[in-house]
Formats: structure tokens, C-alpha cells, sequence
């Protein structure tokens, strides 16, 4: 269902700057395993040292033309269906942290660890209801209400709650 909206971007992505269209990062997953997580590019190309100096800013200047639109669409996440297939993440959990971010979080908040007891998500609890305007105790917080009070229905809700929020318009 997906192919046509991610053969389009890829083209697009490639068309509009130089680099691979795929971007790919280290995350970690259940269990404390490493897996490298897929996105559209949605930056212009940088260096290992420049991409690790700063986190990603609301108007930040690395983004692409075409990087806003996927982002604002997040259709520069549909890469992570591949991941999904792999068995690296679910569909519904947590999103899966950064993997040089994962020690420097274990010691700040306690029981951090616990996210760990479930599959990263593609989309989550704390995504819909807290998405980048929350701190990452609020987050974290979230993952672990979704983890404790986990259902089918939970996950049919927040599918739902996804697809209200993808549908919404946004600002970049």
C-alpha cells in the first residue's frame, strides 16, 4: 500500500540533494539489542562529527526542501515498516532511543530500563499524546503507563489516535 508514497520520496530525496536516500541510525530495542533504525533523509548530508553535535531544532537549517514535507507528513518514517518486517521494531511501543543516549538515560531516570521489556514502536502512547512537546521524563513516563496497562485495544486506539494525528495539518 505504501510502495507508490515510498518510491516517490526516494526519488525525491535523491533528486533534490546529494547523499543515499536512506538514512540509518543506531537505536536500541528489546532487550537492550542494537539495530539500526531506516528513515527517508530528510537533512542534507554531514559528517559523522557534525550529525553528533546537535539534536535536530524546529527550523533547523539542515533540513532539505523535501526533508520538511516528509517530516511534517512523517512520511520519512515509512522506512521503519522494514524494520518492522526484520522483527527490530512492532508496530505499536515505545520509540526506540538512541543507542549513545541509552546509558546517559539509565542512570538520569530510574526504571528506565523497563523499556526495554517490549518492542520499539513505530508509533506509540507517548508519540500521539505527548509527541516532541514533552520532556523525556513525560515520555518516558508515557512508555511506561503503555507498557503496564498494555492491550489489543490499547494498540487499536493508538493506531486510531496515529491516524488523527497524520491526518491533522501541521506546521513544520
Amino acid at each position: 500500500i505504501t510502495s507508490p508514497i515510498m518510491l516517490l520520496s526516494a526519488i525525491l530525496v535523491k533528486c533534490s540533494s546529494p547523499g543515499p536516500v536512506i538514512f540509518k541510525q543506531e537505536r536500541v530495542g528489546l532487550h537492550n539489542k542494537s539495530f539500526y533504525m531506516y528513515k527517508f533523509r530528510s537533512m542534507a548530508m554531514q559528517t559523522a562529527a557534525e550529525e553528533k553535535k546537535g539534536w535536530t531544532v524546529r527550523n533547523d537549517p539542515r533540513v532539505t526542501g523535501i526533508g520538511k514535507i516528509l517530516r511534517r507528513t512523517s512520511i520519512d518514517e515509512l522506512p521503519q515498516l522494514f524494520n518492522i518486517l526484520k522483527g527490530d521494531m512492532a508496530v505499536v511501543g515505545p520509540y526506540p532511543e538512541l543507542a549513545e543516549m541509552e546509558e546517559i538515560y539509565q542512570e538520569k531516570y530510574q526504571g528506565f530500563h523497563y523499556r526495554f521489556s517490549v518492542k520499539a514502536g513505530l508509533t506509540g502512547y507517548a508519540k500521539v499524546h505527548g509527541k516532541y512537546s514533552s520532556s523525556k521524563e513525560n515520555q518516558f513516563k508515557m512508555d511506561f503507563y503503555y507498557i503496564q496497562n498494555y492491550s489489543f485495544a490499547m494498540d487499536l486506539n493508538i493506531l486510531a489516535a496515529t491516524l488523527k494525528v497524520l491526518l491533522e495539518p501541521r506546521r513544520s
